[in-house]
């Protein structure tokens, strides 16, 4: 029982220090947003967030 759970420790704190490391050697020291309208790639081939999108069909 407690092999598992410092195996379960470990493997979380592994996660913890990787996510650290993006977050310390990236430029701006930030994750990038996971919203569809702040991505350039998306909104480029029309692909727009479904509050969007539903705001769009009401206006019709």
């Amino acid at each position: 029982m407690i092999e598992i759970l410092l195996c379960s420790v470990l493997i979380i704190a592994i996660s913890f220090a990787l996510l650290a490391i993006k977050l310390l050697f990236k430029k701006n020291g930030k994750f990038s947003s996971p919203h569809i309208e702040d991505n350039p790639a998306l909104r480029k081939q029309g692909i727009h967030c479904v509050l969007e999108q539903d705001r769009q069909a009401q206006r019709i």
